[in-house]
Parts: C-alpha cells; sequence; structure tokens
C-alpha cells in the first residue's frame, strides 16, 4: 500500500528530514539531531507537522448524547470553545483511543491518533445512535503544532487574535497568516504552545510563515523523534506502548479523566469494578541511577522477582538520565520504591519517581 504524504511532505524532503513510515504516512522522524530537536524545544521553540491525526466530526441533535456514550470523560461539562482530555473504552474497560474533544457550537470535533484513525472511525460508527453524523474529516486538514515557550510570541507576530486570553485547553476560529483556522492551546511536549488546523492548500504558507516569525528564536522543524521524547518526560501515555485494549484507564494513572458518575458510557461497569477492587498493576515514572537505555518491553525486577515491564523509555536530554514508563505489580508502585530494569542481560538500578521527570 502506498504511503499516505501529508501537506508539507516536499517541504520536509527539501530540509533534508529522515522520512519513515508512522501510522501509513511518510513521515519526517528528525531532520538532524533528535536530541538538539528536543532541547530546542524545552529552550524557545520548535513547530511539528502532525497532520497525520485524525479529526472525526459528530454533530446533530444527539451528539452531545453520542460522545458521551463512547468517551469516559464528561463531554456535557465542556463550554463552546473549550477542550477536553478523554478516552474511549471497549466494553470490558480496555483502550480504544485516548483523545481530544473540541467542543464547537454546532458540533464536536474528536482528534484521534493517526495509528488509530480507521479503526476509531469505524468503532465510533458501529456505536452510532440515532440524530447523529459522524463524518471522517482527517483528509481536510493540516495540522501544526508550535511549541516552546516562544510560541506565543511567535505566533502573535501573526494574527489579530489575542493569543495571552486563550486558556490552556481552549481554542478560538480566526485568522493567522491571513488563513483562516482553530487556533488550540494544546500539546503534547508539556511546554506553552499550541495546535493549529487549517485546510490543506494552505500548508506551506502557514510553515513559512511560522518559521519566518520564529527566526529571532532559532525556531526548528522538529521530528517525531523528539516528539516522543518530549512528551516521555512529562510522563504523557503513547498509544500503542503505555495504553491498549489491554490496559484500562484506571491502572493507567487516566483515573482523573474516568468520570464514572457522569451516566452510562461504553466500558463503565468493567471500570466501575476495577475502582472498588483496585487496580492490580500501576503505570509508574521510573529513573535509572545507572547507565543504559530502557526500551518498551523490558522486564522491571525487585530483589529478583519480575515486577513488570517497560512500555517507553528514553535517555532524557534533559535529566542526560534513563527515564522509562512501566507498568508494575500494585504493591511495588509507590514512589521511592527502588527496583531493576533488565538492559541487555544486565539488572540496572531505578527508583519510582513522582512525574514528571522534568
Amino acid at each position: 500500500m502506498e504511503l499516505k504524504k501529508t501537506a508539507l511532505h516536499d517541504i520536509h524532503v527539501k530540509l533534508g528530514a529522515r522520512m519513515v513510515e508512522f501510522a501509513g504516512f511518510h513521515m519526517p522522524i528528525q531532520y538532524h539531531s533528535i536530541r538538539e530537536e528536543h532541547i530546542r524545544v524545552r529552550k524557545t521553540v520548535g513547530v511539528f507537522d502532525v497532520s497525520h491525526m485524525g479529526e472525526i466530526i459528530i454533530s446533530g441533535p444527539k451528539a452531545l448524547e453520542m460522545v458521551q456514550k463512547i468517551t469516559i470523560n464528561d463531554a456535557a461539562k465542556l463550554e463552546i470553545g473549550q477542550v477536553q482530555y478523554s478516552a474511549m473504552c471497549y466494553p470490558d474497560g480496555g483502550i480504544v483511543d485516548d483523545l481530544l474533544v473540541y467542543r464547537f457550537a454546532d458540533h464536536y470535533m474528536l482528534v484521534v491518533n493517526a495509528s488509530n484513525k480507521d479503526k476509531d472511525y469505524q468503532w465510533i460508527l458501529k456505536n452510532k445512535i440515532d440524530d447523529c453524523q459522524v463524518i471522517d474529516q482527517s483528509d481536510a486538514f493540516t495540522q501544526l503544532a508550535v511549541q516552546g515557550k516562544k510560541a506565543e510570541e511567535t505566533l502573535q507576530k501573526l494574527t489579530d487574535v489575542n493569543l495571552a486570553a486563550i486558556k490552556f485547553y481552549w481554542f478560538v476560529e480566526g485568522k493567522l497568516a491571513d488563513v483562516p483556522m482553530i487556533i488550540s492551546r494544546t500539546g503534547y511536549t508539556g511546554e506553552p504552545g499550541f495546535e493549529l488546523y487549517f485546510a490543506n492548500e494552505y500548508a506551506e504558507k502557514v510553515w513559512n510563515a511560522v518559521m519566518e516569525a520564529g527566526k529571532e528564536f532559532d525556531i526548528e522543524p522538529i521530528g517525531l523523534g523528539a516528539r516522543d521524547s518530549l512528551r516521555l518526560e512529562k510522563k504523557m501515555c503513547l498509544y500503542g506502548n503505555d495504553i491498549d485494549e489491554t490496559t484500562n484507564p484506571i491502572e493507567a494513572g487516566l483515573g482523573w479523566i474516568t468520570k464514572l458518575d457522569k451516566g452510562d458510557f461504553i466500558g463503565r461497569e468493567a471500570l466501575l469494578k476495577v475502582k472498588e477492587e483496585g487496580p492490580k498493576r500501576k503505570l509508574v515514572a521510573i529513573v535509572l541511577e545507572g547507565q543504559g537505555f530502557p526500551r518498551h518491553g523490558y522486564k522491571i525486577f525487585k530483589d529478583g522477582n519480575e515486577i513488570g515491564h517497560v512500555t517507553s523509555g528514553t535517555v532524557s536530554p534533559i535529566l542526560n538520565k534513563g527515564i522509562a514508563m512501566g507498568y508494575v505489580a500494585k504493591e511495588f508502585a509507590r514512589v521511592g520504591t527502588e527496583l531493576e530494569i533488565e538492559i541487555r542481560a544486565k539488572k540496572v538500578p531505578a527508583i519510582i519517581i513522582k512525574p514528571p521527570f522534568v
């Protein structure tokens, strides 16, 4: 099957990006050093092409009822212009996907993970109720994430919208670089920043305008490699690693978005049971005290006994230490617990910390 290309594909190639297959797309994993790109976002500002993400529109008289049925957070509390982090679950409590819910005046937009988009869309259609419409508009959007402490200053040069007035997890519809778009104060890096959604035909125009506006802050294009290490330093879950159909939101530390008292939703009964009985394992943040690169699937030990496994790991460019997320049996999940991670047949000492890592 031929890989999809974002509207910015040619720019990435021209910039010399290392392109890889990701979620059916030809995407930039890095432009030069992942470490340098990571530090650029932490220090000033970087721009990511995340147009591979999925956008699914739910509209009609029963749109809210539909969103409430399929997501675990309480969308009824959303005001127009507000964004909510949520997830969808299977009846057994396993996670279909984590996502963002955007509330507009007359519809909702679900922003889902690229690798799950088709699966999510089919799941939503399977559970669709009458008097609402579900449309996959993913191919119509270019999405840029402009992230870092200088993101607001960079973008403010390009718009009359008062960006400082947009609160965290809120959005406005306005013009930036003379292009109509959704301007959302959201991101996947733990830094201040915005995500911009607009029509594909304006992709190069907006990209070039943002890069020019950020020149004074040494803005750089950032690949998916640094996006992963940035989110990991802030203990943000990645679907397929830290959460999937075999994990539930309670054990994954997502109890805060699981609103069991909002009324019925898919997976509620199973999650009520987990809540009442307590999870058997927990997703924890781990820092290596020895040298090593913890990777997905590596075993976690306590006193010689295997108690869990790593779900995500890297060497933090900020801490210069190995960091990881992983599931461990609940009796070993306390902050301060000393563990070992098996790396290439060697057990490396580590400790559970209170997240985020930085």
